[in-house]
């Protein structure tokens, strides 16, 4: 049997011995049988987070609506239901999502496991609309963590890394929904966010901004603005020396954007406008790696200085970066755990030979901010660095050792960056 890549095929699985349960009885039945085994999501990891050698089981089957509680406002979901399908059910009802991430086709429980974000000075990460999730544990059986029940229980299984079982179902807040625009500027100084940073990036609902560091210029901002019905937009052309753009745009120079989601200021529905990229287009097989680190908000300027000091080194092998805000959260292994954070995102040419080289000089450059790597994607920091950042570690052990005390969902990635 074939072995099994990721979404951007730089990874490959450890083992042949995949499981696609299609009921919640038959993946109980599985998680009981097995000895070893990691739940894989879309398969948009980079890294060795949802590895194993032994078993791996995929959620993809289990990718239904359960229900929608209008009293609550919130919607109750399986974990292998992707983004994309979940925003035009809710669509349909009349609600929303308060954020996603730039790609729509990814897995809801795995999103909230690694703590994926968008963007939004106002806006937490995707995994802090979390409020009751059911996990199948090593036996078999099935734990609930509430809000209503143990909120700190909670606070620490919802970015869980896949590390306590099998997260089956997940109910998540949601909003009425709403129309948003989107509009894109071109060329913005670097300069101008030393004393403007907190300004351009609370211009708008949702802030990116993204260059390919071959200067000291941001190539584009996309500003995503929620409309209401007596709002009216008065759209300058100058956004702190960048230029409205005049046509659509891909993030990535010279590509076109035809796959990218509507900007030119034309109003669309929420999930036409909050990621990047359409809800239509399937992603081809990657053909990129991806890195991010996320860091206190307040030390953004100077961290974005302290990468361009490097970017001769950055640009060759880049595709793209983005800059993001985000929301502090109250879950416990969330790179925006108790901070206003902003994230650099770095999209690579898939080339590991060269970027393996590359992210030490980038993670040199931000050790003095205290940069916390995403959890999905590529790093070298060091295991004893990526501890001491998370001040729940030992709580979430213990979290662990509760619900999983064999480590029959643990790997040699758990294992590294957080049990031993």
């Amino acid at each position: 049997m074939e072995m099994k890549r990721n979404w951007a095929g730089n990874f490959q699985y450890s083992t042949t011995n995949w499981h696609e349960p299609e009921s919640m009885e038959e993946l109980q039945q599985l998680v009981s049988q097995l000895t070893k085994l990691r739940v894989i999501g879309s398969r948009h990891s980079f890294n060795s987070i949802a590895d194993s050698n032994k078993n791996i089981v995929s959620l993809h089957k289990l990718n239904k609506v359960l229900s929608i509680d209008h009293e609550n406002a919130t919607v109750t979901v399986q974990g292998g239901i992707k983004y994309g399908d979940l925003c035009y059910e809710l669509q349909k009802h009349g609600y929303a999502l308060h954020n996603l991430a730039s790609l729509p086709h990814i897995s809801v429980a795995g999103a909230c496991a690694t703590a994926t974000h968008g963007s939004g000075n106002h806006n937490q990460n995707l995994a802090a609309t979390v409020r009751t999730m059911e996990v199948v544990t090593a036996d078999g059986s099935i734990i609930t963590f509430s809000k209503d029940q143990s909120e700190d229980e909670l606070h620490g299984a919802v970015v869980g890394l896949g590390a306590l079982g099998v997260v089956a179902t997940l109910t998540l807040d949601i909003l009425p929904s709403y129309q948003m625009r989107q509009d894109v500027y071109e060329n913005l100084p670097l300069a101008q966010l030393e004393n403007n940073f907190d300004t351009i990036f609370s211009s708008a609902y949702s802030v990116s901004l993204f260059t390919d560091w071959q200067d000291e210029t941001f190539n584009q901002v996309w500003l995503k603005n929620k409309l209401t019905d007596d709002q009216t937009f008065k759209l300058e052309e100058d956004f702190f020396g960048a230029k409205a753009a005049k046509e659509n745009v891909h993030p990535v120079p010279g590509v076109g954007a035809e796959n990218c989601t509507a900007q030119l200021g034309v109003s669309g529905n929420w999930l036409d406008r909050l990621p990047h990229f359409r809800m239509d287009f399937t992603p081809s097989a990657g053909q990129e790696l991806q890195s991010e680190y996320i860091l206190a908000r307040e030390h953004a300027y100077d961290a974005l200085c302290a990468i361009s000091e490097i970017r001769d080194h950055i640009a060759p092998h880049l595709f793209i970066s983005e800059v993001r805000t985000i929301a502090q959260d109250e879950l416990w292994m969330s790179p925006s755990y108790k901070q206003d954070s902003v994230a650099f995102h770095f999209t690579w040419h898939d080339n590991w030979d060269a970027v393996q080289h590359v992210l030490p000089l980038i993670e040199a450059q931000l050790e003095p901010f205290q940069a916390k790597p995403h959890w999905g994607k590529l790093f070298t920091t060091s295991p004893e660095k990526v501890k001491s950042l998370y001040e729940k570690l030992p709580d979430f052990k213990q979290l662990i050792m509760k619900y999983d005390p064999h480590g029959k969902f643990r790997n040699d990635f758990i294992n590294k960056y957080i049990i031993n």
